[in-house]
C-alpha cells in the first residue's frame, strides 16, 4: 500500500488514538491519479473494479485543479520530482518516500479531505423514492425573497441619492487608506441608513412560505413549520450522531479541572498535550475528530485553520491585499451596511466592542470578495440570484459593469455577528479573514437563505419544534395555549448561531462542536435544551416579551452539559 494510501488504524496508532471519524481511507489513493505525477501513478485507478471509486477519482481529478491551493501544492510536487532524490529507476517509491519526508502527502492527503467534504456541502436532504415530494416552492421563495431584498436596495439608494457603485474619490480614497487600521476614526455620516432587514423579517418570510398540497383553514394562523416535508433527525438519531456528548464523555467546557484519566493534573491539560500531537501530524480529518471533544483556547485557531483549510499561505495574503485595495478604489453602498452594521451591534455590544477595527476590515474585505459568489450563488436554491451595478457617472459597457456586491452577499442586520468570534481566535486579520470566509462558506449563509438542504434555516426550525414538541409537550401546549409561536422565542439564537447571545468562551465551545460534527442541527438542540432548562420559569408568563425577558440574560448557561443533559434524556 502507497503511503498515501494510509489506513486509519496506522493513523490511530500514531495519534494516540485519535480516530479519522469515518473517513475512509482508500479516498487517498484518487490523489495519485488526479496530480498526474506520473502515467504509472494511474494505473491503480484505471484497474479498480469499483465503478464508483473510479468515477469519484475522475471527478478529483478535473476539480481539484479549481481548489485554491492546487497551483502551489503541484508546484512544490514538480519541484520534487526534479529533484536528486527522486530516482528514475525506482520513480514511483523515491516519490512517494519524497513526499513523506516533506510534508507533501499530509498536504494532498489534506486536499484530497477538503474536496470530499466539499461535495457533501451540495447535496440535499431529501425522502425515500417513494415518498418523493415537491419542495420547488421552497426555491420560489428565495428567489422572491432576493428580489425583495435588492429591490429595497435600490428603493435605500434612490431614497439616499447614492450610488450602487461608483469609483471612490482620490481624497476618499487617500484618507480611507491612511486610517485603515483605525477604520472607527473615519468619518462618515450614516445616520439615514438602516439594515435592508432584520431575523424577524426573515422569520416573517418562513412563516409566509406555504406548501401548495397542505391545506389549512382560512383563517387559520402559520404555527409551525410541520407542513414543510423536510426529513429531520429525531432524538434517537442525534445520539448516533453526536455520540461523545451523548456518551457523557469528558469534554472542555464543563470544569477545567476535571481530572484526566492519563498522568496529566487534569483534563485541559491532556487536552493540551494531544492537540499539540494533533497540529504536529497536520491532518486536517483527526483535528476534525479532536474538535469533538473541545478545543483548549491556545489551540483552537490553529486547529479551526485546519479543519477548514484556511492556512495563510503566501498567496492567500496577496489576495487580501488585493481585496484591501478594491475596497479602496470602489465606493459602493454595501460599505455603508457594513459599517452601520458594526456599529449597531459590535461597537454596543461588551465582548466585541474592542475589535471595531478589525471587523470593519474583515467586512469591508468579504463584500469585494468574488470567490464567495460562486460557492453561495450555486449552492443555494435560488440559482444565483445577483445584481449587475453599472459605476456612477461611466458609460454603460461591460468594463464598467461588475456583481453587486462582488462577493454576492448583502448583509442584514447582525450580519457581522458570524465573524465576531474568531478576533479572539487570530492577530494577524488575514487569517482571521480566511478562517471566517471558510466558515461562512460551509455553514453561515444557510441560515439566512430559503432552502430545503438538511443543514438549512427551514430544516433547523422543523428540527427545533420536533424536538420540542416530542421532549417538552407540556410546554409546548402552554405555548400553544398562550398564542406564543415558540420559533419565534429562539430564532434570533438560530439565525445567528448564537452569536451575540452567548458569553464567547461557550460560543467558541459550540461551534468547536459544529467544526467536530460538521452539522448545524447542534444549534437547534441546544435551543431546545435551554427553554427546557428555563422551563419552570417560562410557564411562570404569559406573554412573548415576558418570554423574551426570561431568556434575555444567557451569559450563565454552560452549553456542554446542557447539550450532554438533552442527549441523555429518555
Amino acid at each position: 500500500m502507497s503511503p498515501i494510501a494510509a489506513t486509519a488504524a496506522e493513523t490511530n496508532l500514531f495519534t494516540n488514538g485519535v480516530c479519522w471519524s469515518g473517513f475512509r481511507a482508500e479516498v487517498f489513493v484518487f490523489v495519485e491519479k488526479s496530480f498526474k505525477i506520473h502515467r504509472a501513478m494511474s494505473e491503480n485507478t484505471e484497474d479498480s473494479k469499483d465503478a464508483t471509486q473510479k468515477k469519484s477519482a475522475e471527478r478529483l481529478t478535473e476539480e481539484i485543479q479549481s481548489m485554491a491551493n492546487y497551483k502551489n501544492l503541484y508546484t512544490e510536487i514538480q519541484k520534487l520530482v526534479a529533484s536528486a532524490v527522486v530516482k528514475r529507476g525506482d520513480f514511483k517509491n523515491t516519490l512517494m518516500e519524497a513526499l513523506k519526508r516533506n510534508g507533501l502527502e499530509t498536504e494532498i492527503r489534506n486536499t484530497v479531505f477538503h474536496w470530499a467534504r466539499s461535495q457533501t456541502s451540495l447535496s440535499l436532504s431529501s425522502l425515500p423514492p417513494a415518498e418523493k415530494v415537491d419542495l420547488s416552492y421552497l426555491r420560489k421563495a428565495q428567489v422572491q425573497w432576493e428580489r425583495r431584498i435588492q429591490k429595497s436596495l435600490n428603493s435605500t439608494c434612490n431614497e439616499l441619492n447614492v450610488a450602487l457603485a461608483r469609483i471612490r474619490p482620490r481624497e476618499d480614497r487617500e484618507e480611507l487608506a491612511e486610517k485603515w487600521n483605525e477604520l472607527s476614526t473615519y468619518d462618515i455620516d450614516l445616520s439615514q441608513f438602516r439594515p435592508l432587514y432584520a431575523p424577524k423579517d426573515f422569520l416573517d418570510v418562513l412563516f409566509a412560505i406555504r406548501n401548495p398540497a397542505f391545506k389549512k383553514q382560512p383563517d387559520e394562523l402559520n404555527w409551525e413549520f410541520s407542513h414543510i416535508q423536510i426529513r429531520v433527525k429525531t432524538l434517537a438519531q442525534l445520539r448516533r450522531v453526536y455520540v461523545e456528548l451523548a456518551k457523557g464523555m469528558p469534554m472542555l467546557g464543563i470544569n477545567p479541572d476535571m481530572q484526566s484519566s492519563e498522568n496529566y493534573a487534569n483534563l485541559e491539560e491532556e487536552r493540551i498535550h494531544l492537540g499539540e500531537k494533533v497540529l504536529r501530524s497536520n491532518h486536517a480529518p483527526i483535528a476534525q475528530e479532536f474538535l469533538k471533544r473541545g478545543a483548549p483556547r491556545s489551540l483552537r485557531g490553529r486547529l479551526w485553520s485546519l479543519v477548514l483549510g484556511s492556512t495563510v499561505k503566501e498567496n492567500d495574503m496577496e489576495y487580501y491585499e488585493e481585496l484591501k485595495n478594491m475596497v479602496l478604489q470602489y465606493d459602493i453602498v454595501i460599505d455603508n451596511l457594513i459599517i452601520k452594521d458594526v456599529q449597531l451591534t459590535a461597537r454596543n455590544d461588551d465582548q466585541y466592542f474592542v475589535f471595531e477595527d478589525v471587523l470593519y476590515k474583515t467586512m469591508l474585505c468579504f463584500s469585494r470578495d468574488s470567490e464567495v459568489l460562486a460557492p453561495v450563488t450555486t449552492d443555494r436554491s435560488a440559482g444565483g440570484q445577483v445584481i449587475h451595478a453599472v459605476l456612477q457617472g461611466k458609460p454603460a459597457t461591460l468594463e464598467n459593469t461588475l456583481v453587486f456586491p462582488p462577493s454576492g452577499v448583502i448583509p442584514f442586520h447582525g450580519f457581522t455577528m458570524y465573524a465576531t468570534p474568531f478576533c479572539y481566535l487570530y492577530d494577524d486579520p488575514c487569517a482571521m479573514y480566511f478562517t471566517f470566509r471558510a466558515f461562512y462558506l460551509r455553514y453561515w449563509f444557510r441560515l439566512h437563505t430559503v432552502s430545503n438542504h438538511e443543514q438549512g434555516i427551514v430544516a433547523l426550525c422543523l428540527l427545533f419544534e420536533r424536538l420540542l414538541q416530542c421532549y417538552e409537550p407540556l410546554l409546548w401546549i402552554y405555548f400553544r395555549n398562550c398564542h406564543i409561536q415558540p420559533i419565534k422565542v429562539v430564532f434570533k439564537w438560530i439565525m445567528r448561531g448564537f452569536s451575540g447571545h452567548l458569553p464567547p468562551e461557550q460560543l467558541l465551545y459550540l461551534w468547536d462542536l459544529i467544526l467536530g460534527y460538521d452539522s448545524l442541527e447542534i444549534i437547534a438542540l441546544l435551543a431546545v435544551s435551554i427553554l427546557s432548562f428555563r422551563k419552570e420559569n417560562l410557564m411562570q408568563v404569559n406573554t412573548l416579551q415576558s418570554v423574551e425577558a426570561v431568556l434575555a440574560d444567557l451569559s450563565s448557561l454552560k452549553v456542554i452539559p446542557l447539550l450532554q443533559l438533552a442527549l441523555l434524556r429518555e
